[in-house]
């Protein structure tokens, strides 16, 4: 199966099995929220299975998180972007000006999730394509994105060319994780 992506601004293509199949990256809206929490707790739910205390995860809801992005949505111009498919959120990213002030990073993905079913489809890469162009929009010509050790999906941001930035530790209802910083020093390369 051969996939082919071609990427407009916002708007993507992919054809599958001879089939155009439309997708759409957009920013979020407010209509989007209640699904956006529910991409994030779902996300959490298989990404850290394992990881993090099963106990804690299983405590998750949407609706606890439904008011995080309603904060997050309602900044002054806010970089949060909806993939949709099958007339649905199936992942975002949330990003923004770098935290860490002692990194030298301009921006910052701060959360980036996508629904187990949907992952490895390209769907990521495009999301943060479209971070990426804001980031520029803004005169921001590097990034960070922090990952937890123990998840996988540290190859993907390696494959994107993240080179290790920093290291860091995260309490998580108790239990210390690693953190590894990766940065991109030109977004222009990306």
């Amino acid at each position: 199966m051969m996939i082919y992506v071609i990427q407009f601004p916002l708007y993507w293509y992919r054809i599958l099995n001879g089939k155009v199949r439309y997708d759409l990256i957009r920013k979020a809206e407010e209509k989007d929220i209640r699904q956006i929490a529910e991409v994030h707790v779902a996300s959490w739910k298989t990404t850290y299975r394992g990881i993090v205390s099963d106990l804690f995860l299983d405590s998750l809801s949407p609706e606890q998180k439904v008011d995080q992005w309603t904060r997050n949505l309602a900044q002054p111009d806010p970089i949060l972007f909806v993939a949709i498919e099958d007339d649905r959120v199936v992942g975002f990213i949330s990003a923004g000006k770098c935290r860490k002030k002692d990194l030298p990073f301009e921006a910052e993905v701060y959360a980036i999730y996508i629904f187990e079913e949907y992952q490895q489809k390209g769907i990521g890469k495009e999301l943060i394509v479209q971070a990426v162009e804001e980031f520029k929009i803004r005169n921001w010509n590097s990034m960070l994105i922090w990952v937890l050790e123990e998840n996988d999906s540290k190859q993907f941001y390696e494959n994107m060319g993240g080179k290790e930035a920093g290291r860091a530790q995260l309490e998580i209802e108790g239990q210390l994780h690693e953190e590894i910083a990766y940065g991109w020093d030109d977004l222009h390369t990306l």
